[in-house]
Formats: C-alpha cells, sequence, structure tokens
C-alpha cells in the first residue's frame, strides 16, 4: 500500500478504509496495546480491530475520511452501528471464552486535513456503551 499515512491517495472506501485499519493498527501498538485481532468476520459482520489493552478486551471501530467537509469521523458511528457492534462483541466474547475480561469500545477517527499526508488521528476510548 506504499505510505500508509498517505490516506488522500485512496480512491476507493474499501482501500481508504484498510488504509486507516493499518494506521489505526501501528497507532494501538505504540500506545501498548496487544492487537488480537483483525477484521474479524463472523455472520454477524466484521469487527474491525479486538484488542487488549492492559488486560481490558477493546472492540476498536476504525472511520476513515479523507475531509471532514461532512463531519467528523466518529459521528458515522449510529445508534444502529452500536448496536452491530454490540453484538458483534458479545459473539466475540462467548466464541472466546472471554467472559472473565472487562471490555469496552473504542473508535479510532481519522481524517485528512488541508492537503495531501496531513490527518489528525483520534483515539475516543468507552466511546459508547453496549447498546441494547
Amino acid at each position: 500500500m506504499g505510505d500508509i499515512f498517505d490516506i488522500h491517495r485512496y480512491y476507493n472506501k474499501k482501500d481508504l478504509g484498510k488504509a486507516g485499519e493499518a494506521i489505526a493498527v501501528r497507532y494501538l501498538v505504540g500506545l501498548g496495546y496487544t492487537i488480537l485481532a483483525r477484521n474479524h468476520s463472523s455472520p454477524l459482520g466484521e469487527l474491525d480491530i479486538v484488542a487488549d489493552d492492559g488486560g481490558v478486551l477493546v472492540f476498536v471501530e476504525v472511520k476513515t475520511r479523507i475531509s471532514g467537509i461532512f463531519g467528523e469521523p466518529e459521528e458515522y458511528i449510529d445508534r444502529k452501528k452500536r448496536y452491530k457492534l454490540t453484538k458483534l462483541a458479545q459473539l466475540y466474547i462467548k466464541n472466546n471464552k472471554l467472559y472473565h475480561m472487562k471490555a469496552r469500545f473504542d473508535v479510532i477517527a481519522i481524517c485528512g486535513r488541508n492537503g495531501v499526508g496531513e490527518k489528525t488521528i483520534k483515539l475516543i476510548k468507552h466511546a459508547f456503551y453496549a447498546e441494547e
């Protein structure tokens, strides 16, 4: 993918999303997270990143946008998406027998700013609570 930090070179959503997830993994590892899974698929959908942050199971949703002209990336996580992520997390915990771990939802928002190569990366810990 070349320089993954140059998000402006991606023209389709799928490639932009993959680039954003690669940026997020590097960022999280730099903060001390241990990556347990990337693009974890199940019949219900996909979890972007599953990580361990000091003994806490973290489900990380990554949102990447080339610019913030239509709003910040994290604003695209609506109630329906939170509900789906909750169900995916519950299934992951059940399938991996991780009932003993505390869990939380984080969001990484990556947004291009002011031209090629510039971007912001925002980690939002405890971004939301499980939706019922």
